[in-house]
C-alpha cells in the first residue's frame, strides 16, 4: 500500500519539538535531541560515523564526495573481514600500533585489575589510527581481547562516547545471548545519534524485546537516525501492527501540528504492511502503553 507523503521540509537549524502526546518514553527521551545532536558534530575525535569526506583534487581534477564507508560497510561484516579492510586502509605506523595492540590483548585477554593494558589501547585508537578507522580498530581489541559482557558492561559505563559506540559495535560478535542488552537500552536512552546508530544494529535486531525494539525505531524517527540503519528492519517491521499503529499516531500527531512527517516514517509503515506477523510480537490485540 503507498501512503500519501507530505512535501519534506527543507532543514533548518532551529528546534523542533518531535514529542507525539500521550507521555510516550521514547518520545521524552528525545527532547533536545537536536541540540544534543548539535554537541555531537563539535566532538573532536570521531565526529560523526555517518559523516562524508571529500577526496583530494588537485588542480586538473575536482574533488568528488564520496560517503566514509568504514562504518557502513567493515563495522557490519566480522572481525576478519574488519581486519581486512584495516589492514588495506591504515599506514604503516597505524597499522604496526594496531598490531601490536591486538598481540597484547590476546595475551592478556579480560579483565585485570583497575584497568587492562587493552582498555588504554581503546582509549589510543582515535589518535593512533585515525578517526575514520578508530571505531573498527577498537571493536578488533575488544575482540582479541575476548571481552565478555563484564569487560563490556566496565568500558561502555567507564570509556568515553567513542568507546561506548565500538562496545555497541562489538556486541554482536562477543555476546550470543540478551546479557549486554542493558548497554543497548542505555544507549537508546540518549540523544547522542552516534551512540543511538551503533544500539540499533545486529545485536539489538537479534534480542530486543518487541516494544523495546518498536520504541527504538520511534526513537530513530525522532532524533533523525535514518532508519536504513536499523539492523534486519524489514524482517522485524514485517506484519508489526503494533507498529503501524504507533507510526499512525506519531503521523497524525505531526499532521495535526502542521509539521512535515518523515518519509522514513512511511517506509517503515510500508513494511508493517508486509505478509505474516512479525514473529515474538507481543500485545497482539491490543495496544501499548
Amino acid at each position: 500500500m503507498t501512503h500519501p507523503r507530505s512535501t519534506r521540509a527543507a532543514r533548518t537549524d532551529g528546534p523542533q519539538d518531535d514529542t507525539p502526546a500521550h507521555g510516550d518514553t521514547a518520545a521524552r527521551d528525545a527532547q533536545g535531541a537536536e541540540s544534543a545532536a548539535a554537541r555531537d558534530a563539535q566532538a573532536p575525535e570521531d565526529a560523526n560515523p555517518l559523516a562524508t569526506t571529500d577526496t583530494p583534487s588537485t588542480p586538473n581534477t575536482p574533488s568528488t564526495h564520496t560517503t566514509q564507508p568504514t562504518l557502513d560497510t567493515a563495522l557490519s561484516s566480522s572481525p576478519a573481514g574488519l581486519r581486512r579492510h584495516l589492514t588495506t586502509h591504515l599506514d604503516p605506523a597505524a597499522l604496526a600500533w594496531l598490531e601490536h595492540a591486538l598481540d597484547e590483548a590476546a595475551a592478556h585477554p579480560g579483565i585485570h585489575g583497575p584497568i587492562s593494558p587493552w582498555e588504554l589501547r581503546l582509549a589510543e585508537a582515535g589518535r593512533r589510527c585515525g578517526a575514520a578507522y578508530a571505531d573498527a580498530a577498537r571493536v578488533l581489541i575488544l575482540d582479541a581481547a575476548r571481552a565478555g559482557t563484564d569487560a563490556l558492561t566496565r568500558v561502555y559505563f567507564q570509556g568515553t562516547a567513542d568507546e561506548r559506540r565500538a562496545v555497541l559495535h562489538a556486541l554482536p560478535h562477543l555476546v550470543s545471548g540478551p546479557g549486554a542488552l542493558p548497554l543497548v537500552e542505555d544507549a537508546l536512552r540518549t540523544n547522542d545519534t552516534r551512540l543511538l546508530t551503533a544500539a540499533v544494529g545486529p545485536y539489538a535486531a537479534r534480542h530486543l524485546a518487541p516494544h523495546d525494539w518498536r520504541h527504538a525505531v520511534l526513537k530513530c524517527l525522532f532524533t533523525g537516525v535514518p532508519v536504513d540503519r536499523v539492523a534486519d528492519l524489514p524482517r522485524r517491521a514485517r506484519g508489526d501492527g503494533e507498529l503501524a499503529r504507533m507510526l499512525g499516531d506519531y503521523a497524525a500527531e505531526r499532521t495535526a501540528a502542521g509539521r512535515t512527517v518523515p518519509e522514513d516514517l512511511y517506509r517503515v509503515l510500508d513494511l508493517t504492511e508486509s505478509a505474516g506477523p512479525a514473529a515474538g510480537t507481543d500485545h497482539p490485540h491490543g495496544k501499548e502503553s
